[in-house]
């Protein structure tokens, strides 16, 4: 069996080294022409090292990124919510990591490369179609500077984000995708650790929040990489964003230190952090609505192109990773590439759904949401709020529909 991948990202290269272990070849088309380590901070929560350490790279995540010891949910004026314990603290038996999102996927292609070859990988491929019968997918690409290409498979998988031009094929009326009327405004540089430098902090509602935490050692001692973002809403719900969402946008600098002083931080001086930054990007953050179908024929999506999500509960990625698993495993286990297509959309289709509908509502940081509901201007204990049953409620529940749950990752075979 040969399969087609479309896009280089964190799903499609995890895709391309479960599919060479289960003994599959594939070739990963992008259509950037050279591979770039672009974006800021990411999260891969146990469930995703999990599959990641099957494929033998736990140690080159120990190497980009930092375990993660613990999560503090906070009001955006600073009073914590919620300390909520992270990978092997939590017993876990994995851990869980924050990472630069270029880095990891930096390592991803490296793997590849070594694992499937120098050519597995191949750049300025644009796919503008693809066709299909009983024996064989087509897929075309546009090449800059040279003639088109055609590519015959037996399986075409769409791994090419959420402006995924497989997806604009097979779904031509859906459109853009839908914003939520937050800004996000993000960054990394340099900066003292804090609170032993394996925290993360999420300080804030869905209308005004910030996330800081660390995503690699840094330069000098006593520093971490250190990733943060400040999201807003600057707009209405349903309307369409104000720009193409892209992870290297250049941020407005002006309109961000406007919002920065709505919060407190007493762990770090978050507005100091902001001000080193040299460069900042700025996105829209949008999903889109679930799909009845991914699968048609010898067709498939993957990752963003397949269940495009907001950043809530340190899912995105995540469940690209589990997709790249699950894919795999129908591939290798059905002679028949359609059946096995179906299987892996039936397997994911409804779990991703639901995580993409939990995190329009907040994911599990919905509890800062409520908590800012009923005390808008901090409290001094949190039991007075709200109770710590409720609070726990909310953030399991999310994690049993992600499939992140203690139980889900550390039970034998799954």
């Amino acid at each position: 069996m040969q399969v087609i991948i479309v896009g280089a990202g964190i799903g499609g290269l995890t895709a391309a080294l479960r599919l060479h272990q289960e003994g599959i070849g594939c070739v990963v088309y992008e259509q950037s022409e050279q591979s770039a380590e672009l974006g800021v901070g990411i999260n891969a929560l146990p469930h995703a090292v999990k599959e990641l350490a099957e494929l033998g790279l736990l140690d080159s995540l120990d190497e980009i990124g930092v375990r993660t010891r613990d999560l503090y949910y906070a009001h955006r004026l600073g009073p914590v919510i919620l300390r909520k314990p992270c990978g092997l603290d939590a017993g876990f038996t994995l851990p869980q990591f924050c990472l630069h999102r270029g880095r990891l996927q930096g390592m991803l292609l490296r793997a590849v490369r070594e694992r499937l070859g120098a050519d597995a990988v191949r750049t300025g491929h644009l796919l503008t179609g693809f066709d299909q019968d009983a024996s064989e997918v087509r897929a075309h690409f546009d090449r800059r500077g040279a003639a088109p290409v055609t590519v015959r498979g037996d399986v075409l998988v769409a791994a090419d984000g959420i402006h995924s031009a497989a997806r604009s094929i097979l779904f031509p009326a859906e459109g853009a995708p839908r914003w939520n009327g937050v800004l996000m405004w993000r960054g990394a540089t340099d900066w003292p650790e804090f609170d032993g430098g394996r925290s993360m902090i999420v300080a804030g509602g869905t209308a005004a929040k910030l996330v800081i935490y660390p995503i690699a050692e840094g330069r000098s001692a006593g520093t971490k990489l250190t990733n943060w973002a400040v999201c807003i809403r600057t707009g209405q719900p349903g309307a369409a964003p104000p720009e193409r969402q892209d992870w290297a946008r250049p941020g407005d600098r002006r309109e961000l230190a406007r919002h920065v002083e709505r919060f407190s931080s007493p762990a770090v001086d978050h507005a100091g952090l902001v001000a080193a930054t040299e460069e900042i990007f700025e996105f829209p953050m949008c999903d889109r609505d679930p799909l009845p179908a991914w699968s048609h024929g010898r067709v498939t999506l993957l990752g963003d192109a397949a269940h495009p999500m907001y950043p809530m509960g340190s899912n995105g990625a995540g469940q690209a990773i589990l997709d790249a698993t699950a894919l795999g495993g129908h591939l290798a286990r059905c002679s028949d590439p359609t059946e096995a297509l179906l299987a892996y959309q039936d397997d994911r289709l409804a779990a991703t759904s639901e995580v993409v509908l939990r995190n329009r509502e907040g994911g599990p940081e919905n509890v800062i949401d409520e908590v800012e509901r009923r005390a808008p201007q901090g409290f001094s204990h949190i039991d007075e709020v709200i109770d710590a049953a409720e609070l726990e409620a909310v953030v399991a529940g999310y994690a049993r529909a992600s499939g992140s749950s203690q139980q889900q990752v550390n039970e034998p075979g799954r």
